[in-house]
């Protein structure tokens, strides 16, 4: 999955960037308060995405 695609996702969804990091971003769910770092990769693998999107945003 391109890097551009989650984010967006993960954007839509109301979390935030955090902080900027040298190999990893830290975003932000205001609304759950969780806090979750992704790969500054291009391409992100689809299992960790789901992860990602797991942990933020509660996707099932």
């Amino acid at each position: 999955m391109k890097r551009r695609q989650l984010l967006r996702e993960l954007e839509q969804h109301g979390c935030r960037l955090l902080r900027p990091g040298a190999k990893h971003d830290i975003y932000w769910n205001p609304i759950t308060g969780r806090r979750q770092p992704v790969p500054r990769h291009t391409e992100v693998d689809e299992h960790l995405a789901r992860h990602i999107r797991r942990h933020l945003i509660g996707e099932q």
